[in-house]
């Protein structure tokens, strides 16, 4: 479903386009020419909406060809000869670019104002924290060495998490920008994981996380940096939805052509509708308010995971939440790789 959700607008537009076929096609006695023509532009809109030029230039272009093909005399063929059907056909493209290019500029705004609220609050939070536990430190002169400890504890907390919320900003922006390459190379699961792990080596939860990996597991070859905070994100996801003395478990295995990553985290079940938009970006839970995070983590996860061609899915089980991620095997190292490194 991942491989294929970047041209799920372009599905959309084919599924829309051959339901309005078949329906002006069924009732094109009682509808009439216009009606038909009206009803060829519902497909346009609803892409249109949201904002996807290409996807909207996609179905326009479609739609003005059925029309053309079954309801333009002369039927069955691409010859206009009324200068009346040009017109149509113009205002269909017209239409099309009009409402996309507004709900483009929409989204694009309401995006900003979502990131920059976001940036604002989960940097000011972490930062707010490390300068009132600094001027502790600088302030009494005579600290016990647990409190110290305590301090220093949540300085670093507090500096990872803005690390993440840097580090998350900047590969959303890689991902983004289509003439940025992945940087591919051989990566090891174990060492990706033990990387991962250590940003999370002093929250106070570390104890919680079971890693499970297959002995026999092959290397992969992908983007060691993004796989790293793919991760990251799934752990810190986990952690922050997981109660103090449950379990979360990472496992990792391989089977026959794929790898197969599981983040379990023993929690309350998750609402369907939530399972299906929590990939989206900003996305937040609603019970989610007084828990930190950006909302862009696992949608991050997902754009990482489609850019090598995966799937990822979330599902509720008996007594928690699972993250599934599924990458297809296509490319096998040379013998005693791993070994050498």
């Amino acid at each position: 479903m991942t491989l294929l959700y970047p041209y799920r607008h372009y599905m959309v537009s084919i599924v829309l386009l051959a339901s309005i076929t078949l329906v002006s096609q069924a009732f094109r006695t009682e509808l009439g020419l216009i009606n038909i023509a009206l009803i060829h532009l519902i497909p346009v809109l609803v892409i249109a909406l949201h904002g996807k030029m290409g996807s909207t230039m996609m179905v326009t272009a479609s739609s003005v060809l059925m029309f053309d093909l079954l309801y333009v005399p002369p039927k069955y063929s691409f010859d206009v000869h009324d200068l009346t059907y040009i017109w149509s056909f113009i205002i269909f493209f017209a239409v099309g670019y009009t409402i996309s290019y507004q709900a483009k500029r929409i989204q694009t705004n309401a995006i900003k104002e979502i990131f920059l609220n976001t940036l604002s609050h989960d940097l000011k939070t972490p930062l707010s924290s490390i300068l009132g536990n600094a001027s502790i430190l600088l302030k009494e002169q005579i600290i016990d060495p647990k409190t110290r400890r305590d301090v220093l504890i949540q300085i670093n907390d507090s500096s990872q998490r803005m690390n993440r919320l840097v580090s998350n900003l900047l590969d959303s922006a890689r991902l983004q920008d289509t003439q940025s390459a992945l940087r591919m190379e051989w990566c090891d699961f174990e060492d990706i994981v033990g990387v991962a792990l250590q940003e999370f080596r002093y929250n106070p939860k570390q104890s919680q996380i079971v890693i499970s990996i297959d002995p026999q597991l092959k290397l992969f070859w992908g983007d060691c940096a993004l796989l790293v905070r793919l991760i990251v994100n799934l752990i810190d996801n986990a952690l922050k939805y997981t109660d103090e003395g449950k379990t979360i478990r990472l496992t990792i295995t391989e089977t026959g052509e794929t790898i197969k990553i599981i983040c379990f985290n023993e929690s309350q079940p998750i609402k369907k509708a939530d399972l299906k938009n929590m990939f989206d970006r900003f996305y937040r839970l609603e019970h989610s308010a007084d828990i930190g995070g950006s909302g862009i983590g696992l949608s991050i996860c997902r754009d990482i995971v489609s850019a090598h061609n995966g799937e990822i899915e979330a599902y509720n089980v008996q007594n928690g939440v699972c993250f599934e991620i599924t990458f297809s095997v296509t490319k096998s190292p040379s013998g005693g790789l791993k070994e050498l490194l």
